[in-house]
């Protein structure tokens, strides 16, 4: 069986998030979700939901096996106990795809790394991305 792994912050869900999980559900048979702790949200503003309610939401979709929360510490602790075979990064996802190889590979972890696809807008007006969801929300309720 092919284990895939996504990883993402995922504070308020939107089309986006679905399409980045069912495209890397459909790379293996078995997908999890790692969902950063809020506390190591560095690279842009905190996640609005709280931990464990973002895993439980991402849980609850169609393409997801079993959702994570990453550790606190060390980004490779829920890698090892979930032994992927890949990982698949979102298409806009601050990481390269380059350097996770090598860290992997430094670490020991023999696993691919994958890019998902884009997902655009089916139509004028999609929100595929929370900060402009929560831009919405301030521009038509604040």
């Amino acid at each position: 069986m092919r284990r895939v792994v996504a990883q993402g912050t995922f504070d308020i869900l939107h089309p986006g998030h679905l399409h980045y999980l069912s495209d890397a559900k459909s790379m293996g048979e078995e997908l999890h979700v790692i969902i950063a702790r809020s506390a190591n949200v560095t690279h842009k503003e905190k996640p609005v939901l709280d931990d464990r309610q973002r895993r439980d939401m991402v849980a609850a979709l169609d393409p997801v096996d079993e959702a994570h929360l990453g550790h606190t510490e060390d980004f490779f602790v829920p890698i090892r106990n979930i032994d992927p075979d890949v990982i698949v990064l979102g298409h806009d996802q601050h990481h390269d795809e380059e350097t996770l190889a090598a860290m992997l590979d430094e670490e020991g972890i023999d696993c691919e790394v994958a890019r998902a696809s884009a997902r655009d807008p089916e139509y004028d007006g999609e929100l595929l991305s929370t900060g402009r969801i929560i831009d919405r929300v301030c521009e038509r309720r604040c």
